[in-house]
């Protein structure tokens, strides 16, 4: 699969009036953010003090907007308790994105695990072993770096000798 073929790339376009915005729209675009870390959507990584620091932040316009509203959000009275001014710098959200329950969910472990076996068939089926068995080697460890140029030459020499053929 090509990464082209993963990505999901809409826009959300501003509102007509009586226009609404639909929850499909509005989940993917917050799951592209979500899933990445908020500095690769180009936010900053130190808090904002003032609103006049919002003007000569170096980020793109679209980050400077997201930022912006979480700043002008923090405003109205039914936002305040979200400390989106706070945590604006980070798109809004100043807490851990996923968290997991061992009574209620799988673990990131398991999932970390289930994603590098996937990877590994995706890969032996782009070799086309896909219908093979194999055997992979999980687990490496340093046993040596064999000879250095000189020790190599010794060694020629010592075999050499042994079989009686010059070198």
């Amino acid at each position: 699969m090509s990464g082209a073929s993963r990505l999901d790339v809409r826009p959300i376009k501003e509102l007509r009036a009586g226009e609404r915005l639909t929850s499909p729209a509005v989940v993917a675009y917050i799951a592209k953010y979500a899933t990445k870390g908020a500095e690769a959507a180009g936010a900053v990584d130190g808090r904002i003090h003032r609103s006049a620091d919002l003007a000569i932040l170096p980020v793109r316009a679209h980050t400077r907007r997201m930022i912006a509203t979480c700043w002008w959000l923090r405003g109205l009275p039914e936002f305040e308790t979200l400390r989106l001014r706070q945590w604006a710098h980070l798109l809004g959200y100043g807490g851990r994105f996923s968290t997991k329950s061992r009574r209620y969910s799988t673990t990131l472990t398991a999932l970390r695990q289930a994603r590098a076996e996937h990877r590994v068939e995706e890969q032996l089926e782009a070799l086309g072993f896909g219908d093979r068995p194999t055997v992979s080697v999980g687990q490496w460890r340093y046993v040596g770096r064999g000879y250095s140029l000189a020790e190599e030459l010794i060694a020629a020499s010592v075999r050499a000798s042994r079989t009686g053929v010059s070198a």
